[in-house]
């Protein structure tokens, strides 16, 4: 079975993990939701020869090695239960979009269709992310952080999506069944 991928990225705080589960159970028998880290997660539970070696790279809190990320990715792709896949959080980096791309390139049978961008101003995030009062997760520093690491290869993420015109940009300073409707309603017109 062939699968469409969507990707959807957004500043921490944008509310694309949960814009992306509420569509995926809305939609259970089209569309499968997956973050990265939960991808990762479950190939570290299966106890699989890849799942061991994740696991010695996260364990030591080390960034996992993309060729092993993507590998991951393609295979949970593949093995989703139904045609459709948004994948939530990725890319993050240039390298990641760039080695996403190159393996896509070679793969026949997963095609991806858009890359789904919820835009937030830094000052709603940061509101969103502090307000949650989630612990020292979340203080200032962590999410200015994470803020930047989102932005620095955000302007080149979007150039190069822009190019390939699969890039749809929705406003995420809405409330989460405004966004959702209008995501949901962008990703069940080009299925």
């Amino acid at each position: 079975m062939s699968k469409k991928l969507f990707l959807i990225i957004g500043a921490p705080g944008s509310g694309k993990t949960t814009d992306a589960e509420l569509i995926a159970a809305d939609n259970p028998e089209s569309i499968t939701h997956y973050s990265t880290g939960d991808m990762l997660r479950a190939e570290v539970s299966s106890a699989s020869e890849r799942g061991e070696i994740i696991d010695s790279f996260i364990s030591k809190g080390n960034i996992v090695p993309i060729e092993i990320v993507i590998e991951t990715i393609i295979n949970a792709i593949k093995s989703a239960p139904t045609s459709n896949v948004i994948l939530d959080g990725y890319p993050r980096s240039i390298e990641q979009m760039v080695e996403l791309d190159r393996y896509l390139k070679s793969e026949t049978d997963i095609k991806l269709l858009h890359v789904i961008e919820i835009k937030v101003s830094e000052e709603v995030a940061r509101e969103r992310v502090l307000g949650r009062a989630r612990g020292a997760d979340d203080d200032v520093k962590v999410f200015e952080n994470r803020m930047r690491v989102y932005s620095e290869p955000l302007a080149d993420i979007q150039t190069f999506y822009n190019e390939k015109n699969i890039l749809h940009k929705i406003d995420g300073e809405r409330s989460v069944e405004e966004i959702v409707d209008e995501m949901q309603r962008f990703i069940t017109s080009k299925i």
